[in-house]
């Protein structure tokens, strides 16, 4: 990729992420470019070239299954009288300025992701004192670190994970920051918080994350309906964590599921486990999804993930012959029982439920009709009828109540 815009006449960089990642003694997860070519003349150099983004044009380069970035230089939107076009709150929306590598280091969110490596000549640049940073183990905001959030309050999304996933201290100055900004996070797009909340949780440090967030008062500008559920959301957040270090898949929905389900228990208080509720049960969730909705835009798929999980927490609780077979063949099960060990972890009045339905699994089928709870014969009022034969010319009484004629 280097060579090849160097070969057209270009500049080019390894920029960011990787660069970090590097000195910190970790493997990057992707490889940044930056250039001088602008998304366009990438275009015009490699044959299979998307651009993206409005706020700032990017070139995606696809090499065989991957995709590199290819950002162009940009500089200070306070040059040449240059100015982004802004929201009345500061926030930028748009700003395509380009300039030079120099200019480039000082419009990059942090320290440590302002390094530029050369991969050929292997030369280091830092414009920023970005290896100092690093040696130190801090993450320090470039420029006036309150003016740069209010700029993109999504910065101090960044900041936080960051901070917990490569394990750095929050510059001071950064960290103060934080308290005269983080309301303007309300006014992020839903979507773009969404994409946020994948990147916060799903990068296996999420735990962490989360309690930097809880410190920073954060997690109500994120999911102001799941802010309470503080001992279920760890508890999902570890699972998760651990599950991506083992390789096996995670999704969102059952980190949702966890954020959200004491507003959804909380509505549904009252509600017995019965068969005929889950219509009852299922409009109460739809409501806490919508409600959500207005923060985080969360995809269809997820939100019937979290539907799904949710009803099937009751549907565990009958162990009925019927109910029983029904919910393990249930698509969602698996994801289901997860989520009743994890309120297990919580409420140990779960325990024996979730114990049960532990051995359910590894039973045939009639050892588990055996092992299901008896039911208590049930006592049924017995109608008792008049013997006595009708006397003659008494009037019977018809279906209405009024009498029929003799």
């Amino acid at each position: 990729m280097i060579d090849g815009l160097r070969g057209a006449g270009f500049d080019a960089y390894l920029v960011g992420g990787c660069v970090r990642d590097l000195l910190l003694g970790r493997t990057p997860k992707d490889f940044d470019i930056a250039s001088d070519a602008t998304p366009e003349e990438v275009r015009a150099v490699f044959p299979r070239v998307r651009i993206v983004g409005r706020r700032f044009r990017i070139a995606h380069v696809h090499v065989r299954r991957e995709v590199i970035e290819v950002s162009t230089f940009r500089r200070a939107h306070d040059d040449d009288g240059h100015r982004p076009l802004m929201s009345s709150q500061g926030v930028i929306l748009r700003d395509n300025a380009y300039g030079a590598i120099d200019e480039d280091a000082f419009r990059r969110d942090f320290t440590a992701n302002a390094l530029y490596y050369d991969p050929i000549e292997h030369v280091l640049l830092d414009y920023c004192d970005g290896l100092k940073d690093i040696e130190d183990r801090t993450l320090r905001v470039i420029g006036d670190p309150e003016r740069r959030f209010r700029e993109d309050p999504v910065r101090i999304l960044r900041a936080v994970r960051f901070a917990a996933k490569l394990g750095l201290k929050l510059h001071h100055e950064t960290e103060r920051a934080i308290a005269p900004t983080r309301a303007m996070l309300d006014a992020i797009p839903p979507a773009r918080l969404f994409d946020e909340f994948g990147k916060l949780f799903m990068g296996g440090a999420g735990e962490q994350t989360f309690e930097l967030l809880q410190k920073h008062d954060l997690t109500s500008h994120l999911i102001p309906s799941g802010q309470h559920g503080g001992d279920l959301a760890r508890l999902a957040l570890a699972n998760t964590d651990q599950r991506i270090r083992e390789g096996k898949p995670v999704t969102p929905g059952f980190l949702l599921a966890a954020f959200l389900w004491p507003e959804f228990a909380r509505r549904t208080e009252g509600i017995k486990p019965r068969k005929a509720n889950e219509e009852e049960l299922d409009s109460a969730a739809m409501a806490v999804l919508a409600e959500q909705q207005s923060t985080l835009a969360i995809p269809r798929r997820h939100g019937y993930f979290v539907r799904e999980v949710w009803r099937l927490q009751p549907a565990l609780a009958r162990r009925t012959a019927k109910n029983v077979t029904r919910v393990l063949t249930h698509r969602r099960f698996r994801a289901a029982y997860d989520f009743l060990l994890l309120r297990c972890a919580v409420d140990e009045e779960l325990r024996e439920l979730a114990d049960w339905w532990t051995e359910a699994q590894t039973l045939d089928p009639d050892d588990l009709a055996e092992s299901l709870p008896r039911e208590r014969p049930s006592r049924r009022r017995r109608r008792r009828y008049a013997r006595g034969k009708r006397r003659a010319g008494t009037p019977m009484a018809t279906a209405n109540g009024a009498a029929a004629a003799p």
